[in-house]
């Protein structure tokens, strides 16, 4: 094995555990909220997945999470939207689940407005920056 050879290997094997503390933006994202019972809070989120043509674009969805922690009633609040995306977007996130809003302790239905603005994939890590 040559010295570039070792070289590549060691440097592999010492950032292999960085790279499994990584956290993908989704996790860091739905992390951000942990310890908050006022609003709903994420548990999982789903990126749309629409065309590169999208990119820079923000739509602007209102939905209920309902005591169960699902999203219902979603609607676009961007009418200038174009339709491919706007479906895209709210398929994924209707495939969101959240912990609920407590209000004295028990589960109760709040109303959210989420801006979803699309980001080239290079630039994942700004992709969850909220208002």
């Amino acid at each position: 094995m040559n010295t570039k050879s070792k070289i590549a290997l060691s440097l592999g094997l010492l950032l292999a555990p960085l790279a499994l503390m990584a956290k993908s933006p989704e996790t860091a994202y739905v992390e951000s909220y942990h310890g908050r019972t006022d609003i709903p809070v994420p548990i999982s989120v789903v990126s749309p997945e629409v065309s590169s043509r999208f990119v820079g674009q923000q739509v602007v969805l209102e939905f209920v999470v309902d005591t169960a922690g699902k999203p219902t009633l979603l609607a676009s609040e961007t009418p200038a939207a174009d339709t491919e995306l706007v479906a895209a977007v709210l398929s994924a996130v209707e495939q969101w689940q959240f912990a609920p809003a407590l209000a004295d302790g028990k589960p109760v239905a709040r109303k959210v407005v989420l801006p979803v603005k699309i980001v080239d994939e290079l630039g994942r890590s700004s992709r969850f920056a909220l208002n």
